[in-house]
């Protein structure tokens, strides 16, 4: 196992999923606030609200689809679901179907999260699991490697600031990996999965990773970041049930309490505005 990696592993949910991984080399390349006035954005997947979850009612079978003894109706493949939301957005619907992913349908949609969520095991190599035998979960390093393995993006590039965050979302959708409370669960009517002052007093579930697909609101105080008025929009990967038709939002107060479990990973396409 390579030894220069910072990793931090949780236990793996079947709704969850994320370990963190980060590499050294890569950081050595991420994207510092350099000043430069942030703006709201939004970058709107293209493919239906993906479910992890409620396989089986999807008609995806894992026993007859890849090879496993018995169907299970949920895997730990929040890795590979974050990264599909965001290649949907990267991609024009012709380069999708190029690639393999169907953006109208969202069962075959989900096939092509999972067989990403295989890529990203086979280059996790801190570990020995790999799925289909073992769904250990992936990260999102793992992710952004398979990503540029099947030559879909060009490079990807990370941040470890809420001004970093805020930085690569003005030119794409991010993939943000996180420790994920139980009081997150349950959003509230506007879809804060943080509505809860409390929530850091729930229990820690594991680690989780989505799609930040938006920077909704930016508010500033004396020139520095408002935490409680700067807003993040996320795609997750429990069916659009979920909180706002299963998008949710988090202020970057939260962000910057949850820092250290956090890994912010951008793919992206050299010269390609999508």
């Amino acid at each position: 196992m390579p030894t220069d990696l910072t990793i931090r592993t949780y236990d793996t949910p079947p709704h969850l999923g994320r370990q963190l991984v980060l590499d050294p080399r890569s950081l050595a390349y991420r994207r510092a606030y350099d000043g430069q006035p942030l703006r709201a954005t939004e970058w709107e997947p293209r493919i239906p609200v993906l479910d992890q979850q409620n396989l089986v009612a999807q008609g995806i079978y894992t026993s007859q689809d890849y090879g496993l003894d018995d169907d299970v109706d949920a895997l730990s493949s929040c890795t590979g679901n974050a990264g599909t939301a965001l290649l949907s957005i990267l991609l024009t619907k012709d380069q999708a179907a190029g690639a393999g992913l169907d953006t109208d349908d969202a069962t075959a949609a989900e096939h092509f999260a999972i067989g990403l969520y295989a890529d990203a095991t086979e280059n996790d190599q801190w570990q020995d699991a790999r799925w289909p035998s073992q769904d250990v979960g992936s990260s999102g390093l793992g992710i952004a490697k398979a990503l540029r393995d099947r030559g879909l993006i060009d490079q990807y590039g990370h941040a470890t600031t809420a001004e970093g965050l805020c930085t690569l979302l003005q030119t794409g959708p991010v993939l943000m990996g996180m420790g994920w409370y139980a009081a997150f669960n349950e959003p509230d009517s506007s879809g804060f999965v943080d509505a809860d002052p409390n929530w850091a007093s729930s229990p820690l579930e594991g680690g989780h990773e989505v799609c930040v697909t938006a920077l909704e609101a930016v508010a500033h105080i004396d020139g520095a970041l408002d935490p409680d008025r700067t807003v993040l929009r996320f795609r997750n990967s429990w069916s659009s049930s979920w909180a706002d038709h299963g998008d949710a939002r988090l202020t970057i107060r939260t962000v910057l309490a949850l820092l250290d479990q956090i890994d912010i990973i951008q793919p992206r396409i050299d010269g390609v505005t999508p």
